[in-house]
Parts: structure tokens; C-alpha cells; sequence
């Protein structure tokens, strides 16, 4: 069964139809989802981006929301390195690309949300017309169905600017290449803090918002992992599963961009 590339949301985990569903592949991190009730903020933040607070919080680990400037940073590049089991990821956030994006991944990484988490899913549907090979992260239940307890909107122009895939001029099919790194999501403005790094050139619609990219040195990490191969266990496929070797990040932290 081909599985499509989103994450589930709390607040509709239903199969979106022609969308990529994130179902549970893998064990629980050790960070635990807030109590339903918890105490959080139940209105949108009033700067540009609209950190929305989720009605269903079942399944948020809720840090907070980001700081939300009348006007999002969207100059620069932020440094991120992922420190994994199988050794470190330096990754680039490209803020002209998607400013509400990276200030949420900022915000989230200060926050140590990512630390202690695994990458649930690997894929690897390479026979035709099927193309996708990434690698999920950023749910600190390990599951697809972990959210940070807020949502946020879509930042789609870079991924509509992608190269259109072969044999789809209308750009309805695009290229996500190889070291890009984008946001998962439920469907249309439901961002939260699962994401991708595509490890191969991967054939996607354009509604993943594009928000950086993987350096060198991390690809190769992350090229360990890919050829790790898959553990389809009881829900996945050999084209999708978790990590048959596990990819867990053991930190996450700011650093210079490279």
C-alpha cells in the first residue's frame, strides 16, 4: 500500500486523499504528549505568522508558542545541527525561503523539543511514477501523530519555485532534490513540527513548504541511514517503514549557518 507524505494531524487523523498520510511506525521518545486540558493559550498570536493553538491537544508535547514579531525575520540563514545516533546533521534555514517556517524551528530547537526524538519514517519508493526518499523527523511521540501543540500557515512560493518534475509542465508534480529539507503536514495550513530531509530527488506535489537544506557533511549521515534500510514492522512496507538501523536525534542545536 502506497502511503502518501503528511503528517496526521490530532485534530483530523483521517487518510487525506491524494496526500501523504504519517501513520505510527516507530516506539514513543521519551518526551510524553501534554495531558488533554492542559493550560495552554487558545488564541492565534498576533504578529504576521498566526501561531495558531490547537483545539485538540491529545497528542502535543506544548512548549509554548514562538514569539510572533509584527514583522518575521526574513533575512539570513539560521544553522541548525541535528545530533543523531549515527552522528551529526548540520542543516541550513533559509529565512527568505520561509520566514514563519524557521522562526517556528528556531523557536522549537531553543525550546529542546527535537532533543531525545526519533525519525520515524523512511521511504523508498524509487519503481515508476513513484518517487520518494526522505527521512521524518520532529515528533517527539515517534509515532506521526506528535505536534507541538500549534499549528501554522503554508509558505509554498519555494516550493513552487522547484524545478517541475518530467513530464508535468502544468507543475502540478514538482522536483524536491536531493538535501532539501521541508515541512510535513495534514493538509493546507496545518504546519506543526514534523519534517523531511529528502535524501534522493523525491517527486512531490508543490504543498510542502521548502524551508532550508542539508549540508554535505550531514548528507552523508543521513545516506547511512538511508542504506540502513527499512523495518516495515507491523504497519509499514519495505518502501516505508521506520529505520531498520533507528535514527534518533539526541540534541538539536542553533549554530552558525555553513
Amino acid at each position: 500500500m502506497t502511503r502518501h507524505l503528511t503528517r496526521t494531524t490530532s485534530a483530523a487523523a483521517v487518510t487525506l486523499a491524494g496526500a501523504l498520510l504519517m501513520a505510527g511506525l516507530s516506539t514513543a521518545s521519551a518526551a510524553s504528549a501534554a495531558a488533554p486540558g492542559a493550560d495552554v493559550p487558545t488564541e492565534p498570536t498576533s504578529g504576521a505568522c498566526g501561531f495558531a493553538p490547537l483545539e485538540d491537544q491529545t497528542y502535543s508535547t506544548f512548549v509554548g508558542l514562538p514569539n510572533d514579531p509584527a514583522r518575521t525575520p526574513s533575512r539570513g540563514d539560521a544553522g541548525v545541527v541535528l545530533e543523531t545516533n549515527h552522528g551529526d546533521i548540520p542543516v541550513v534555514l533559509e529565512r527568505a525561503k520561509a520566514p514563519c517556517t524557521v522562526l517556528s524551528l528556531e523557536y522549537l530547537t531553543r525550546a529542546k523539543y527535537f532533543d531525545g526524538t526519533n525519525c520515524h519514517r523512511l521511504t523508498a519508493y524509487t519503481t515508476p511514477p513513484a518517487a520518494l526518499s526522505v527521512l521524518q523527523c520532529g515528533d517527539p511521540l515517534g509515532t506521526g501523530w506528535g505536534d507541538p501543540g500549534y499549528s501554522f500557515k503554508d509558505e509554498l512560493d519555494s516550493a513552487k519555485a522547484l524545478e517541475n518534475w518530467p513530464g508535468f509542465p502544468d507543475g502540478s508534480r514538482k522536483v524536491y532534490p536531493r538535501g532539501a529539507l521541508a515541512m510535513a503536514n495534514g493538509g493546507p495550513d496545518t504546519n506543526g513540527s514534523q519534517f523531511f530531509l529528502v535524501y534522493e530527488d523525491s517527486r512531490l506535489r508543490p504543498n510542502y513548504t521548502v524551508f532550508g537544506h542539508v549540508s554535505e557533511a550531514g548528507m552523508k549521515v543521513l545516506d547511512t541511514i538511508a542504506a540502513g534500510g527499512i523495518d516495515p514492522g507491523a504497519e509499514g512496507t519495505a518502501q516505508d517503514g521506520a529505520p531498520a538501523i533507528g535514527a534518533t536525534i539526541e540534541r538539536a542545536k542553533r549554530t552558525s549557518p555553513n
